[in-house]
């Protein structure tokens, strides 16, 4: 709210005279608020005027369309660095270091902001710089029933060599992702792992099967595959000494919330298990909302859009026929016969009735789709005893929060969990950022890679669940 106020007035510039034997500052210098759960991009622009003797400053807050916001005052002595912007109630003090990092305090109207000012673009600001505060190895570990190594980060707090700390496991959704589930240019596995390191929790996240260092393929593999390769995750943890063996929980994050309940269900040691945007619906419930959602958001015409969801309801419909081996032929016939039927207007734009039948039939006929489409998540979430955490945004077109946390409430409540929290959170997305339509598109023009405040949260739950046990 108060940073929005910068963009109300621009103000005169001024130039005042700089020690010229001081360090050169000239350029440009960026910089990011990142305190009380606020991420901003600034940026300060240093130019020296046409006498030679004197510097001028502009401030830029791009995230706000606000660019070239004259500075009143700027002071650069020795290695000290201060300026105003008066009007707008800001005020900057800080100091160039020695590693080529200005490093101070933001103030505007009585709120204080770390901000350091680097010579580098700062692309994600909530991404961690090293050296950290912890403890960081680089892991292997085998799912020896599937023939797989699997590489990862454990990360693991400071403390005594006798000390063992509670643990969680992160999991990724679809696709091939890597140990920081990296998508869109974000890492959000690496700003929750190094959140909750920092807080005092170990974390193992690691590369997907025939992805990153991990061996094994993506191709072919189902969910129940890639549960396999996180329960390895789980046992591997229990063998570090550094590690508390029977405080583990799980954290996974779309196809990985299934498979952090799929595992539960299964192992009675996990102690808590936390779902990010979780299914509660069966698949091919999933699939048909999620195309309805994002095409009512993309402002896809109603006929349109009601033509692509038939057509996907019946595509779905043949790929669970009991009989698999007619699945192919039948697809194909039904395909081509819905191509045929389009009029000259309702032709798919630049797509030949080949390239039609080889996009549906390549994604509905993939092992992973179909296995996805006939997965009931309240088989698995029913046997799960442990504490739970469901969580997920408002503006999620992906998996619909509204849907699936009241779901997933239902019947872990109906099966007589004692412990379930549920939780959707306003103005979120589908990787939990804030945003403003929810469309998959807009991920990666975010700032911000997870929400503050579902990290505080989650953290908040988490040691609640380990001071409970403990204290049995």
């Amino acid at each position: 709210m108060y940073m929005k106020r910068i963009i109300l007035v621009l103000l005169s510039v001024f130039l005042f005279s700089l020690n010229v034997f001081a360090a050169d500052i000239i350029g440009q210098w960026h910089g990011v608020l990142k305190e009380h759960g606020v991420y901003l991009k600034v940026i300060l622009n240093i130019a020296k005027s046409a006498g030679g003797y004197e510097y001028a400053a502009t401030f830029d807050s791009p995230r706000q369309n606000a660019k070239g916001i004259p500075v009143t005052s700027f002071i650069f002595e020795g290695n000290s660095l201060k300026f105003r912007i008066i009007e707008l109630g800001i005020e900057y003090r800080g100091s160039l270091e020695e590693d080529g990092i200005i490093k101070g305090i933001f103030e505007q109207n009585g709120l204080a902001f770390t901000v350091n000012f680097s010579r580098e673009e700062i692309k994600r600001p909530q991404e961690p710089s090293k050296p950290y505060p912890y403890i960081e190895k680089e892991v292997r570990f085998e799912n020896k029933a599937a023939g797989i190594t699997l590489s990862g980060t454990l990360t693991i707090p400071r403390g005594s060599k006798k000390q063992s700390f509670p643990a969680v496991v992160l999991i990724s959704g679809s696709g091939p992702n890597n140990r920081d589930e990296e998508v869109f240019g974000h890492k959000p596995f690496l700003v929750i792992a190094d959140y909750l390191t920092r807080n005092g929790i170990a974390v193992l996240r690691y590369d997907k099967r025939g992805t990153g260092r991990s061996s094994g393929t993506v191709k072919g593999s189902t969910t129940e595959d890639f549960a396999a390769d996180a329960a390895a995750a789980v046992e591997y943890l229990k063998t570090r000494k550094e590690i508390d063996a029977n405080n583990i929980g799980l954290i996974g994050h779309s196809e990985g919330a299934a498979i952090a309940a799929m595992i539960a269900a299964k192992q009675k040691r996990i102690m808590f298990i936390v779902l990010l945007a979780g299914q509660g619906l069966p698949g091919k419930e999933i699939i048909l909302k999620q195309k309805k959602m994002i095409g009512k958001v993309s402002k896809v015409k109603k006929k349109e859009l009601k033509r692509e969801i038939e057509t996907t309801k019946n595509v779905i419909n043949i790929v669970g026929m009991a009989n698999t081996g007619r699945q192919r032929g039948e697809l194909l016939q039904y395909l081509g016969k819905r191509y045929d039927g389009f009029t000259h207007k309702e032709v798919p734009k630049g797509v030949g009735k080949p390239d039609f039948m080889r996009s549906y039939i390549s994604t509905y006929m993939d092992p992973w789709m179909r296995y996805f489409l006939s997965y009931n998540p309240a088989d698995d979430l029913k046997e799960v005893k442990c504490p739970v955490l469901a969580l997920g945004g408002s503006k999620d077109l992906q998996v619909s929060a509204k849907d699936n946390l009241q779901a997933i409430k239902e019947v872990l409540e109906k099966s007589g969990n004692p412990d379930v929290t549920v939780k959707m959170y306003h103005g979120l997305n589908h990787m939990f950022q804030e945003c403003k339509t929810g469309l998959p598109s807009e991920y990666p023009f975010i700032d911000q890679t997870f929400s503050p405040n579902v990290l505080s949260d989650i953290l908040e739950w988490i040691k609640e669940r380990i001071i409970k046990k403990s204290g049995e």
